[in-house]
């Protein structure tokens, strides 16, 4: 049965620019009314005018916005209708959304998580990999190796390379987590760590780089635990990188993400 296709008032809640930017704003304010309930299931979302209107942004901002509801399971689209509400038929699972890597705060909480996970992956990884497993690695460092000097921020390998690490573990459920986190768990997706590091893009990339294979070269080795230690290295340098960002310290060159 079609649901109503009446749109739902935002609230008159003064507008306030946060520094988080405009696409979160209008992601929190929506997700937000949806999840008090004043936004229901089959309701329609405001128009594109109507949100353009209430938060004085393009209409660019509005539809990413759109998106990043619609990663979230929250919207669907429905073309020539509109949007609307839908049901969160896995309210209480775990997930981790594009809402969810709104700050730099979330990424690194997010790194958190990967520090615990990748490591113990790392590990198994030197133990349990195969041939293959180290070709699909190696395949991964050469191509990020090839995106550095065609002026690429490099995310595709660099994910590619974490999803191959966990591959080799022989243990699917590392590589089904690495699936549907995706990309979005490179910092680089979300903050424009190359531009802001003080040795420049390339020495930056480079660096990060030679930290992927300094854990390649640990599994080849079959050493579990200069598997475990090169792998959080590698990712801790990027949670304190993004921690001195954002308490606006100055970073050390040896900090890579």
């Amino acid at each position: 049965m079609e649901s109503n296709v009446t749109a739902t008032p935002l609230d008159d809640a003064p507008r306030v620019r946060r520094p988080r930017g405009l696409v979160t704003e209008i992601v929190e304010s929506l997700a937000a009314s949806i999840r008090a309930g004043q936004l229901q299931p089959g309701d329609k979302l405001p128009t594109e005018a109507e949100i353009m209107a209430r938060f004085d942004v393009s209409r660019t901002v509005v539809r990413e916005s759109i998106s990043k509801l619609q990663a979230s399971g929250l919207v669907e689209t429905r073309h020539g209708i509109g949007t609307f509400v839908i049901e969160n038929r896995d309210a209480g699972n775990f997930r981790i959304a594009a809402a969810d890597f709104a700050t730099v705060a979330d990424v690194i909480s997010v790194l958190e998580l990967r520090i615990s996970l990748e490591t113990e992956a790392a590990g198994l990884a030197a133990q349990r990999r195969s041939t293959e497993n180290l070709e699909a690695m190696a395949t991964a460092l050469r191509a990020f190796q090839d995106s550095i000097h065609a002026d690429s921020d490099a995310v595709p390998p660099d994910f590619q390379f974490h999803m191959e690490v966990a591959r080799a573990t022989g243990n699917r459920h590392f590589a089904d987590l690495m699936t549907y986190l995706g990309t979005m768990i490179i910092p680089r997706t979300r903050v424009n760590t190359p531009q802001s590091a003080p040795e420049g893009r390339l020495s930056y990339l480079q660096r990060v780089n030679g930290e992927h294979e300094n854990i390649y070269n640990a599994i080849r080795s079959q050493d579990a635990e200069a598997a475990r230690a090169a792998m959080r290295t590698h990712l801790s340098n990027s949670r304190e990188r993004l921690r001195k960002g954002q308490a606006g310290e100055p970073t050390s060159p040896s900090a890579a993400s």
